[in-house]
């Protein structure tokens, strides 16, 4: 651990406010993107619901998934849920980090469809020793996770993410390999958490700022990002990125949706189908980045694009 925890020390301490505030104004939604032209959909089973269907999603699942304790230092822990594929032979790991506003159900609905793809998926409550009440829909309290979250500090947050990760790893059903996603302030840990961590095997980064470029020689992962074109926000960091990545002779690859919007992938039915077409496009090249940097042997299994 020391020399991971020697990198935690150099990332930027400003992280998590920074990255709180650039999500405050994207609260969760059960449908459209308010303001903007939607379309009603009905999330196809190939890709992750939407916001609205993630809890039936969830409850017509069949596949394994538990609640999990991780122990990450000798005062913290996290829970964590875990949703297990059916396959025959070992599965990588994949840890799903994420947004501002907590685990919730649509998280969680993201981890199933990652282990539907052959992972074992690990959805971390990096808010778990934050006492956050939940709604009567069983979602953390957004107010609350939007505050707490800007209490957290970059080296615990790795630190989690890594003792969750070795959990996984661990798992007798699981290969020694694992890579992380994330949305939003989640995809801005998963990007960061590529500069934090020398075990990690590869990233992809939905709509989350990148890391600021001093941080990037530290990356070994190979990186996957993908952005919504109405984003400018978070799209302005994506040219200094590319180029120092670049420059360091690093895998950063990424795509910009047209038309779609920032959290296009919970957002599915805003902005008038530019985030359906975003996410049909989206999630196989998720899928297809961790089957390429973290399997053993690649998978013959069908999956093709939408």
């Amino acid at each position: 651990m020391r020399k991971v925890e020697r990198g935690y020390a150099r990332l930027t301490l400003v992280l998590p406010l920074a990255l709180a505030a650039a999500c405050q104004a994207n609260p969760p939604r059960t449908g459209g993107d308010s303001g903007a032209a939607s379309v009603q959909t009905t999330s196809a089973p190939s890709l992750p619901p939407g916001a609205a269907d993630a809890r039936a999603r969830l409850s017509a699942s069949p596949r394994h998934a538990e609640w999990v304790v991780v122990r990450t230092s000798q005062t913290d822990s996290v829970r964590a849920w875990v949703v297990f594929p059916e396959r025959n032979d070992k599965a990588p790991v994949v840890v799903v980090i994420h947004e501002i506003f907590g685990l919730s159900n649509w998280i969680r609905a993201v981890a199933d469809q990652l282990a539907a793809d052959g992972f074992i998926a690990i959805a971390p409550d990096l808010l778990t020793m934050k006492g956050i009440p939940n709604t009567a829909e069983g979602e953390p309290d957004p107010d609350s996770a939007r505050a707490a979250i800007r209490t957290l500090r970059p080296e615990d947050v790795h630190r989690d993410i890594l003792a969750v990760a070795r959990y996984g790893m661990s798992l007798p059903a699981a290969q020694p390999r694992y890579g992380i996603v994330g949305f939003c302030w989640g995809g801005s840990i998963a990007f960061s958490h590529a500069a934090a961590s020398p075990e990690l095997g590869a990233a992809v980064v939905y709509y989350g700022a990148s890391p600021p470029t001093e941080d990037l020689s530290r990356v070994r992962a190979p990186v996957l990002g993908l952005y919504g074109e109405n984003d400018a926000r978070v799209n302005a960091t994506i040219p200094p990125a590319d180029s120092a990545m670049k420059a360091l002779g690093k895998t950063y690859e990424h795509r910009i949706f047209p038309g779609a919007g920032h959290g296009f992938l919970r957002a599915q039915d805003g902005q008038g189908g530019a985030n359906l077409a975003a996410s049909r496009e989206a999630w196989p090249l998720t899928v297809d980045w961790f089957r390429r940097h973290l399997e053993r042997e690649p998978r013959l299994t069908g999956h093709a694009a939408h």
